[in-house]
C-alpha cells in the first residue's frame, strides 16, 4: 500500500449540481438543434425552422471563433471563456423568446464552449491524481515492453494511460484483483496482468470476444516471454562483459604502473571506458540494461550480500529458465546456493498468480459477481469504453458491492443508453436506466433524445484538426433520402443503408447499392453542441456518485488525448480505506 497522501480536492455535490443546472438551462433552448437529424437540414428545411441567420454567417462566426481560440495560449483559454461567458444567463440574446430560433451564433458557440468539460472546471488533472496515489513510492515499471508493439496506436495510447492509473489505485489500496467489464479483445486486461502483475478477470457478453481474447493473450504471453528472456540475457551479457572489462582494465593499469617504475617515465596509458569493452551494445541499450539492473537490485535485507557481490551474482537474480547460454564456454560452471534456488522457485510461483482470465457473461446492474468470479476478493472495477448502459451499470455495481474498493470507467456509445423519460407514454417494466442517474435530473424528468446522444459521440477536437466530418457522405445520404421519398413515397423505414459510402465508387454506385436495402442509416452531426451533451451525461454520473454516502472520493479525469481517443474522460471513485 502506498504511503498515505491526500487525494486532490474535488468540488462537492452542491457545486457540481449548480453547474449541471446551468447546463440544463442552456440545453433547454439548444436541444432542438442537437436533436434535429443532420440530413433533415437538407431535406426538411430544418435550418429555416431553428436558425434565424444564413449558413454563411454561421460559418464565418465559427471560423473566427476557432481562429481566436487557437491564437490564445491553451492554458489561458478556459479563463478567457469563463470571463466572456458572464452574460450567459441572458438567453434571449442567444435565442428568440417567441420563435425560439437561434439569433446569436457567437453567443451560442461561446455558451457551448463554456459548458464543455474542459472549460467548466470540474475535472481533476491526471498527473495530480497519479502523484497523490503514489505518495512517496516510485511507480512500478514492469517489463520493458511497450503496448504499441502489439496493438494499434489509439489502443496503445488508451491502454498505457489507463493501466498506469489502475495500477496506482491498486497499489494505493494494496489489492491485486481487477475486474474489467466489457473487456472485448482483452487489450487492457492482458496489459494489466503482464506488465503490472495484477490478477484480472475480463468479462464480456460476447463469447466470440472471450475466445478471441484467450487466443490473443496466449500469443501476447509468448511475445512477452521472448522480450522478457531477451532483456534478461542482455543483462547477463552486460554483467559478464563488464566483469571481463574490469579485469582487463586492472591488468592494463598494473602494466602501466610497472612500466612507470621500471622506465621512470609518466604513464601513457589511459583508462578504457566501459563502452570500449562492450562493442556489441549501443549506448541506449547499455543505459536500458543498467536501469533493469537497478530494478533487480531491490531485494530483501537478508539477501543483500548476494546482489552484485561478484560478476556472476546477477544471474542468481533471474528466473531459472531466463538464460540459455549458446555454449558452455561462455559461462563458467558454478554451484548455485540453496537460498538462491529457493528464491527463484518462489519467483516462478509468484508469476503464475498474475493471471488474466477472460469470462463470458452479460452484466447488468443486478449481476451477482460471486456467481461469476468464485474467488472474488477486494478489487477494482474498470471499463475502457464500456458501451451504452454498461457504463452506468458499472457505477451501480461499484456502489452496491463492498468488495469493490474503486472504479475507473470510460464510457462510450451514448446513443445506446436507455433513457427513462424518452417515451413517457410507453409502458415499461425496466427499473434501472442508463440515463439519468442523479436525483436532480430525475426530478427534472430530463430527456436528451437519441439524436442528441448520438451527437455526444462526435469529437470536436478531431474536427478542429480536419478529421471526423463526413460532409460528402452526409450529402449523398440527404440526396438519396429525397430520391427515395419522391420515387418510392417512403418517408420512414426500419431498414438501414449502413456504411455504403466508403464502398461506393460514385454517387450513382452509392444510390444503386443503397436502393437494394431500401433504408436509411443513422449518421448525425452536431459538432458544436456535442461537448455539452457529453458533459451532461458525465456530470449526471458524477453527481450520482457524490450522492452515495460510502464513497470517499470521486472525480472526472481526462485520461486520453481527445484527437487520438475522443471518449477521453474517466469517471473515478474510491471508497474509504480500511
Amino acid at each position: 500500500m502506498a504511503a498515505s497522501c491526500p487525494l486532490p480536492v474535488t468540488q462537492d455535490l452542491s457545486t457540481i449540481r449548480a453547474k449541471l443546472q446551468g447546463l440544463v438551462r442552456f440545453l433547454r433552448e439548444a436541444l432542438s438543434i442537437s436533436n434535429a437529424h443532420t440530413v433533415d437540414f437538407y431535406t426538411e428545411s430544418v435550418w429555416e425552422q431553428l436558425i434565424d441567420v444564413p449558413p454563411e454567417t454561421v460559418l464565418a462566426v465559427l471560423k473566427k471563433s476557432t481562429e481566436e481560440a487557437e491564437a490564445r495560449p491553451s492554458e489561458a483559454r478556459p479563463l478567457v471563456e469563463a470571463e466572456r461567458a458572464s452574460g450567459l444567463t441572458d438567453f434571449p440574446k442567444i435565442f428568440c423568446e417567441t420563435s425560439q430560433k437561434l439569433l446569436s451564433v457567437e453567443a451560442f458557440a461561446l455558451a457551448a464552449k463554456y459548458y464543455s468539460l474542459q472549460n467548466l472546471g470540474v475535472c481533476t488533472p491526471f498527473e495530480q491524481l497519479l502523484v497523490a496515489l503514489r505518495g512517496n513510492q516510485t511507480q512500478k515499471t514492469g517489463e520493458n515492453v511497450k503496448p504499441d508493439e502489439f496493438m494499434n496506436l489509439k489502443k496503445s495510447h488508451e491502454v498505457q494511460a489507463m493501466s498506469e492509473l489502475i495500477s496506482s489505485i491498486a497499489d494505493y489500496y494494496g489489492i491485486k484483483q481487477v475486474i474489467d467489464l466489457g473487456s472485448g479483445k482483452g487489450y487492457l486486461s492482458s496489459f494489466l496482468s503482464l506488465k503490472y502483475g495484477l490478477k484480472v478477470y475480463g468479462i464480456d457478453s460476447s463469447n466470440t470476444n472471450t475466445h478471441g481474447a484467450q487466443e490473443r493473450n496466449r500469443k501476447l504471453k509468448k511475445h512477452w516471454k521472448i522480450c522478457h528472456t531477451q532483456s534478461k540475457t542482455d543483462v547477463n551479457g552486460l554483467a559478464f562483459k563488464m566483469a571481463k572489462g574490469k579485469k582487463m582494465q586492472g591488468e592494463i593499469q598494473y602494466k602501466a604502473n610497472t612500466e612507470e617504475v621500471c622506465n621512470n617515465s609518466p604513464a601513457s596509458q589511459e583508462m578504457m571506458s566501459t563502452s570500449e569493452f562492450l562493442p556489441d551494445f549501443s549506448a541506449s541499450v547499455i543505459s536500458n540494461i543498467r536501469k533493469q539492473m537497478e530494478n533487480l537490485h531491490v531485494c530483501s535485507h537478508r539477501e543483500e550480500n548476494l546482489c552484485f557481490a561478484n560478476a556472476f551474482s546477477l544471474i542468481d537474480l533471474l528466473p531459472i529458465n531466463a538464460i540459455e547460454p549458446t555454449s558452455s564456454s561462455q559461462m563458467p560452471k558454478r554451484k548455485m546456493s540453496e537460498a538462491n534456488k529457493e528464491r527463484r522457485k518462489t519467483t516462478s510461483k509468484s508469476t503464475e498468480s498474475n493471471i488474466y482470465s477472460p469470462l463470458t457473461s452479460f452484466i447488468t446492474a443486478d449481476s451477482e459477481l460471486h456467481d461469476i468470479i468464485k474467488d472474488l476478493e477486494d478489487c477494482l472495477m474498470v471499463g475502457l469504453h464500456t458501451c451504452g448502459d454498461l457504463a452506468p451499470n458499472t457505477l451501480r455495481i461499484f456502489t452496491s458491492k463492498s468488495e469493490i474498493k474503486g472504479v475507473c470507467s470510460v464510457g462510450c456509445c451514448y446513443h445506446l443508453l436507455s433513457e427513462e423519460f424518452e417515451d413517457p407514454h410507453k409502458e415499461c417494466t425496466q427499473e434501472k436506466w442508463g440515463f439519468p442517474m442523479c436525483h436532480y435530473l430525475k426530478e427534472e424528468r430530463w430527456c436528451c433524445g437519441r439524436n442528441a446522444r448520438m451527437s455526444a459521440c462526435l469529437a470536436l477536437e478531431r474536427v478542429a484538426v480536419g478529421r471526423g466530418l463526413p460532409t460528402e457522405s452526409l450529402f449523398y445520404r440527404a440526396v438519396l433520402q429525397d430520391i427515395i421519398k419522391d420515387c418510392y413515397g417512403i418517408t420512414k423505414c426500419d431498414r438501414h443503408v449502413g456504411k455504403i459510402y466508403s464502398k461506393s465508387s460514385s454517387f450513382l454506385d452509392y444510390v444503386r447499392k443503397s436502393l437494394k436495402k431500401l433504408g436509411l442509416d443513422e449518421s448525425k452531426l452536431k459538432v458544436v453542441l456535442a461537448p455539452c451533451i457529453e458533459t451532461l451525461i458525465l456530470l449526471d454520473r458524477l453527481c450520482y456518485l457524490k450522492e452515495q454516502e460510502d464513497i470517499a472520493w470521486s472525480a472526472l479525469v481526462k485520461l486520453f488525448d481527445p484527437v487520438k481517443s475522443p471518449r477521453c474522460y474517466a469517471v473515478i471513485a474510491l471508497k474509504q480505506q480500511q
